[in-house]
């Protein structure tokens, strides 16, 4: 009978301490996200969230995303997603510019110091540009009305303007500052997975009290929703678990004065490398074309104005349009990161160095060319399957009774799903290897 090493969670003083770090700066980001900005107007805001239509829609997407920090517009309410799209800014850089590349790949530790000191050197005119366009999207889908008591850049509006975006400035520098401290002494590698993990999940009691509001509907919805959940979860760690062994033979070994015969292994590819960062890229992108229309919904040309609404309805959620470009935009970024982090890898030269083939492969560039090949062909179920998963409330809203909305189907939206299983596996595969690190390994009791 075998005894898990997880029964040593509590014991390790070491592993203690960074689970109880974790759960602590946890606690802190929460506390933080019930912060208004000053000067806010919670009645226009309270009747933008109850509104219906593409408004309310885009409203209750932004909140998800930010954790319910929306509804009552907090420091924190554009969360770490200014962070996430400079990053994207920056790795879309990185193959562009040859320099950067070539940097990257001389001294690669030295490469991801300098990319993370531009993204965050960054994230503050995204930061900025989020925040003005995220206060004007509201105003436009209000019909006018402000959010906030004072909004304007000229006159005795100029200074609550600035206290406003400067405190959500701070807001999102601090999640990020707190994401940091969770990588470097709680869980390590995890710490803005973690947050937004935390920002889904803490909208899970009150989409489950919506449904359960629905004395006509609400427990068999709900029963529903459990069945579904526990497909989904259980295809979502399929795919994610799945690998194509591509066989490798590595050469034998000098022992005295003889050889021994060469070793034949796998080099293990996985279907869905890029994991759940291509829902937060394309979550985050998705939103700025409604912000930058939001300049424009006021303009005084008429086939501006008008552009500029038909981008927010489009962008605003609950439609065929975005569900399709939404759906394209992650398998496009599904392939894209899975193409960075494997030219990162370098598969073929490292082959090469140890002497290590696949048969019927040159080694170096020859490898790494077939190795990429093979990748991006796994890629594409993974790809589709992350898309599909992504509009599945859509699709699940088409069939649902009228009157039934689909928005939280899920308790925290498929997207969320995905994001939650994945930081969930992600967190206890980095618990079990600290644990393995301790010297906790399972053992083999008698029974």
């Amino acid at each position: 009978m075998k005894r898990s090493a997880w029964r040593y969670l509590w014991k390790s003083e070491d592993i203690r301490r960074k689970l109880l770090i974790t759960l602590a700066l946890l606690i802190i980001y929460r506390l933080a996200a019930n912060v208004p900005v000053p000067g806010i107007n919670k009645e226009v805001l309270q009747a933008l969230s109850q509104s219906g239509g593409a408004a309310g829609n885009l409203f209750n997407l932004l909140d998800l995303l930010s954790g319910g920090t929306v509804s009552n517009f907090s420091i924190l309410a554009m969360g770490v997603y200014p962070y996430i799209t400079a990053q994207i800014i920056i790795q879309l850089l990185v193959p562009i510019i040859p320099a950067l590349e070539r940097k990257l790949r001389e001294n690669q530790r030295e490469g991801q110091k300098w990319m993370e000191k531009w993204t965050v050197i960054l994230t503050v005119p995204m930061a900025a540009l989020s925040a003005v366009g995220q206060i004007n999207i509201f105003n436009s889908l209000a019909g006018g009305q402000s959010i906030l008591n004072s909004f304007g850049f000229t006159g005795a509006n100029l200074l609550p303007t600035l206290t406003v975006l400067f405190s959500m400035i701070a807001g999102t520098m601090f999640g990020i500052w707190l994401g940091q401290l969770i990588s470097e002494y709680g869980i390590p590698n995890q710490g803005l997975s973690l947050i937004i993990f935390a920002g889904i999940v803490s909208r899970i009691p009150s989409n489950l009290g919506s449904i359960l509001s629905d004395k006509q509907n609400g427990w068999w919805l709900l029963l529903t929703i459990i069945a579904m959940l526990g497909l989904i979860i259980f295809a979502i760690v399929y795919v994610q678990q799945g690998r194509r062994h591509v066989p490798v033979l590595f050469p034998g070994r000098r022992i005295g004065n003889r050889m021994s015969m060469p070793v034949r292994s796998n080099l293990p590819l996985m279907i869905n490398m890029a994991g759940m960062i291509p829902l937060i890229f394309a979550q985050s992108i998705m939103t700025f074309p409604a912000i930058v229309a939001s300049y424009f919904t006021n303009s005084e040309t008429i086939w501006v104005q008008n552009f500029a609404n038909s981008i927010s309805r489009t962008f605003g959620g609950g439609n065929a349009w975005y569900a399709l470009i939404y759906f394209t935009m992650v398998v496009m970024f599904t392939f894209f990161y899975t193409d960075v982090l494997f030219t990162q890898q370098n598969y073929g030269d490292n082959l090469k160095r140890q002497g290590a083939q696949i048969p019927g492969v040159t080694r170096g560039s020859a490898t790494q060319k077939y190795l990429s090949k093979v990748q991006r062909r796994i890629t594409l179920p993974g790809a589709l399957f992350l898309g599909f998963v992504a509009v599945l409330p859509f699709l699940v809203g088409l069939a649902l009774p009228v009157g039934i909305s689909s928005s939280g189907i899920f308790l925290v939206s498929a997207a969320g799903l995905l994001i939650v299983v994945g930081v969930v596996r992600d967190t206890l595969n980095i618990i079990e290897t600290e644990l393995k690190l301790h010297g906790y390994e399972e053992s083999l009791i008698k029974g």
